[in-house]
């Protein structure tokens, strides 16, 4: 009986909702007025949330209820969550909040990762619980979002997180910075095997890596396997990160950007994993072979609706600019996490356990690089570091 009143006491509350919105259909019966309200199928009342199912009454505009949420949260409070087609929707309240500040923990977040080849820091969802996938298994990510939004802090976390759990053995990185304003603080990193900041250090580095993606596809020929990790796991090589940051400067550049295409259709099995950030992405930026291929996206702060929908996460438009580190995350569906906060200045101290001195002599050994097919080591590749090299 008790709980029969609560579904009664939460139905009255939604039809309440309903009739501040004005989502109903009205009728005349002689003098008298009838409104018609939305027909609720089910309300879910847990510790975490209440969820209500509803459908539209043949006739009323769904859009006019996305565009009414603002009003289920001066009902609600402001943690709903509103979703739907044309007919049927899905309206969840949540009885806690996101964090307005997430701070980063490598301690917290570490017992998250157990179990995952790749694993990727996502952030906590409202009922507190840290997210995290294996990038392996969902490959490739797009992470987007307005200057602010919190989506170099984001790249940082991943980064840092991967350093302290994975050594070189398992893990090589090669990041792109090419507004050099962030990937410094990863050079001399023993994972970190290359830090490019120009389109021509860029482009050596994927030439290396096509290279090995090349050699890789031909050892997966001759052992008759379709996954590196189908290998004795003493003869798989590590893990390849690729990482570039505004990948806008270099939209132009053909080479880099076929180079690209191949990475992403056919890095999964040879455990080579791209992540690309950008502020603004447009479809002359992202080419639909890439983004097709971008299973996973975090979309922070986006400037409107359309440039959400690029990103894959129409929603992003509605954060507002003081939540920064929100932002929604597209695997299979839509989910709004608050990413961990990590400063620069406290990265930079994490990562100096894992840094190495100097790397010296190397320096100049990958700049006479010409093509893929050239035989070229680990050691080599470590020459597009030397800032000297601007072409």
């Amino acid at each position: 009986m008790r709980k029969w009143l609560q579904k009664q006491r939460a139905k009255s509350q939604l039809r309440r909702a309903f009739q501040a919105a004005g989502l109903y259909v009205t009728y005349r019966s002689g003098e008298r007025e009838l409104k018609v309200f939305p027909k609720i199928h089910s309300v879910i009342n847990d510790s975490d949330r209440i969820e209500y199912a509803f459908t539209l009454v043949n006739g009323m505009d769904p859009k006019e209820v996305l565009k009414k949420e603002y009003v289920f949260q001066q009902v609600f409070g402001q943690h709903v969550q509103l979703e739907g087609d044309y007919k049927r929707f899905t309206l969840t309240i949540y009885h806690r909040g996101l964090p307005n500040e997430l701070s980063y923990s490598f301690e917290k977040i570490k017992p998250h990762l157990e179990g995952l080849a790749l694993p990727i820091i996502c952030g906590m969802d409202r009922y507190g619980r840290y997210i995290a996938y294996d990038a392996i298994q969902e490959p490739h990510l797009l992470i987007a979002g307005e200057s602010g939004s919190g989506k170099s802090t984001q790249l940082r976390s991943i980064l840092t997180t991967l350093i302290q759990y994975y050594d070189e053995s398992k893990l090589n990185i090669y990041c792109a910075d090419l507004k050099m304003s962030e990937f410094h603080i990863f050079k001399r990193c023993r994972q970190v095997k290359a830090v490019c900041t120009t389109p021509g250090q860029l482009k050596r580095t994927l030439w290396f890596i096509q290279a090995e993606m090349n050699r890789r596809s031909r050892m997966l020929h001759e052992k008759e396997v379709a996954h590196i990790n189908d290998l004795p796991e003493s003869a798989r090589p590590p893990i390849i990160l690729v990482c570039i940051d505004e990948l806008v400067v270099v939209k132009d550049e053909k080479d880099i950007m076929d180079t690209l295409v191949q990475l992403v259709a056919i890095g999964r099995a040879l455990n080579i994993i791209v992540i690309l950030s950008m502020q603004r992405p447009s479809h002359d930026i992202l080419d639909t072979k890439i983004r097709a291929n971008l299973t996973v996206r975090m979309g922070f702060r986006a400037a409107d609706l359309s440039n959400a929908k690029i990103i894959g996460t129409p929603g992003a438009e509605k954060i507002s600019i003081e939540q920064r580190g929100r932002f929604l995350l597209k695997r299979e569906g839509l989910v709004e996490l608050q990413a961990p906060f990590l400063s620069l200045e406290r990265a930079q101290k994490i990562l100096e356990a894992y840094k190495v001195a100097d790397r010296g002599n190397v320096l100049q050994a990958g700049l006479e690089m010409t093509n893929p097919q050239d035989h070229v080591s680990e050691e080599m590749i470590l020459g597009v570091l030397d800032d000297a090299d601007q072409t």
